[in-house]
């Protein structure tokens, strides 16, 4: 890989990173909302909708993750 290709690449896991770190701050923030809930209404549709939000965006972030050390191993190729 040249140094043109590699750098746009190093700014792709750059940008890659940033999303990362925002999808993971609002699973916190789903699961915060979750937890502060009372416990009668984490058993309703709306605390299950919140509970599944913040996994749903968890799995995300592993996928992130996943990418990014994709990305990273061509790079070090």
């Amino acid at each position: 890989m040249n140094k043109e290709r590699r750098k746009r690449l190093e700014d792709v896991i750059t940008q890659l990173e940033e999303l990362q770190s925002e999808v993971a701050s609002i699973a916190e923030e789903e699961r915060e909302a979750y937890d502060n809930m009372p416990e009668s209404l984490q058993y309703s549709e709306r605390g299950e909708q919140l509970s599944e939000n913040a996994d749903d965006l968890d799995s995300i972030d592993g996928d992130f993750e996943s990418l990014l050390d994709s990305l990273r191993e061509i790079i070090e190729r």
